[in-house]
C-alpha cells in the first residue's frame, strides 16, 4: 500500500504513520506544523519514521500544496489533519476552524475525484453529536454539534458524503470518541490529568466531574483506520470508533492517581462553553462492516499513557 497520512506529525497521525511503516506500507505524510501546539513536540513524534526509508514527508496547508503531486501514486488517504479542540474555535478562532477543517478536507477531495485513490479514511469526530437525545449514540442519531467545532468536524464528514455520492470518492468516515494514549495533544484532558498527577499540580477541573467520557486507546484508533482503509463498504460509510464504555471525569481522575501513586490535586472551574456533558457511542456497525472493536481496557491504555509520561519530557 501507498499511503497519504494528512496530520502526519500529530497524534494519532504519527501514530499511524508509525504502524503503516511497521506493516511494510510506503507513507507520505503531510503537516503544516501550525502552532496550536509546539513544533518540537510534532517534529519529535516524527523522529522514528523521518528516519525510515519508506517515508516522505511534505510541509505545508492542505489548502496551498500541490495536492496532484502529492496524491500521484497513492492508494489511500487517511486524512487525519483538523484543526482540533472545542474552546479556540469560538469567536475569531471559528476562521481558522473552517480553512482547516472544511476548506482544507474540500480541495483534498476535489483533488482525490480525479486521482486513482482507492479509500479516503477521514478523521470525524463524536462532537458532530452534541448533547444527545439518548445514549448511547449511533450512526443514524441526528447530530447536533456543541460548538463550532463540532460543526467544522460535521461539514467536513458531510462533504465527504457528497464527493462519494456524487464522484463516487470512496469515502468513509470515523468518529473517534475521545483519543488518548502516548503523544496525546498538551491540551488534552488526559494528558494534564497524567502530568498533573506525575508532578503534583493541580488539574482544572471543568464541571463538578459527573461528564462522562468514552474513552478510546490510540493504537484501537489505529486500528480502525487500517481496517476502514481495505473493509468492503459503499462510498460515504460512516462508523463510530467509540472505545465501547463511559466513564466519568470523577472517576478517571481517581484511576489516574491510582496508576501515579498520588491523589491528584483538583482546581475547580465552571463549565466551558462547548463542553458535552456526555460522550458514548455504539460499536456495532464497525464491527459488522470494518471487523472492528477496541481491544484496550481503560486501565491498560492509561499505563501506558502514565508511562509514556514517566518516560518522556516532551518540548512544550
Amino acid at each position: 500500500m501507498r499511503a497519504l497520512v494528512t496530520g502526519a506529525a500529530g497524534f494519532v497521525g504519527s501514530t499511524l504513520v508509525d504502524r503503516l511503516l511497521e506493516l511494510g506500507h510506503h507513507v507520505v505524510g503531510v503537516d503544516a506544523f501550525t502552532p496550536y501546539y509546539g513544533e518540537q513536540r510534532k517534529r519529535d513524534n516524527l523522529a522514528e519514521a523521518s528516519a525510515h526509508p519508506n517515508f516522505g514527508l511534505v510541509e505545508g496547508d492542505l489548502c496551498e500544496i500541490e495536492l496532484g503531486r502529492v496524491l500521484d501514486g497513492a492508494d489511500v488517504v487517511f486524512h487525519q489533519a483538523a484543526q482540533p479542540g472545542v474552546r479556540l474555535s469560538w469567536s475569531q478562532g471559528f476562521e481558522q476552524y473552517v480553512h482547516d477543517n472544511v476548506v482544507a478536507t474540500q480541495r483534498l477531495l476535489e483533488f482525490v475525484k480525479d486521482s486513482s485513490v482507492e479509500r479516503v479514511v477521514y478523521a470525524s469526530s463524536s462532537s458532530v453529536y452534541g448533547n444527545a437525545a439518548a445514549y448511547p449514540t449511533t450512526e443514524d442519531t441526528l447530530p447536533a454539534p456543541h460548538s463550532p467545532y463540532g460543526v467544522t468536524k460535521l461539514a467536513a464528514e458531510h462533504l465527504c458524503g457528497l464527493y462519494a455520492a456524487n464522484y463516487g470518492v470512496p469515502t468513509v468516515s470515523l468518529r473517534y470518541f475521545t483519543v488518548y494514549g502516548p503523544r496525546q495533544r498538551p491540551d488534552m484532558a488526559t494528558h494534564r490529568l497524567v502530568s498533573a498527577a506525575l508532578t503534583g499540580t493541580s488539574f482544572p477541573l471543568y464541571g463538578d466531574g459527573s461528564h462522562l467520557r468514552d474513552f478510546t486507546f490510540v493504537d484501537d484508533i489505529v486500528d480502525a483506520n487500517i481496517a476502514a482503509a481495505t473493509a468492503d463498504v459503499p462510498p460515504g460509510t460512516v462508523c463510530n470508533a467509540a472505545g465501547g464504555g463511559e466513564v466519568s471525569m470523577a472517576d478517571l481522575i481517581a484511576l489516574v492517581g491510582e496508576l501515579a501513586g498520588r491523589e491528584v490535586a483538583i482546581e475547580r472551574l465552571p463549565e466551558q462553553p462547548g463542553d458535552v456533558k456526555r460522550t458514548g457511542g455504539t460499536i456495532e456497525r464497525a464491527a459488522r462492516l470494518l471487523s472492528w472493536s477496541p481491544k484496550t481496557p481503560l486501565e491498560k491504555g492509561l499505563r501506558a499513557q502514565v508511562d509514556w509520561h514517566a518516560a518522556e519530557s516532551p518540548t512544550p
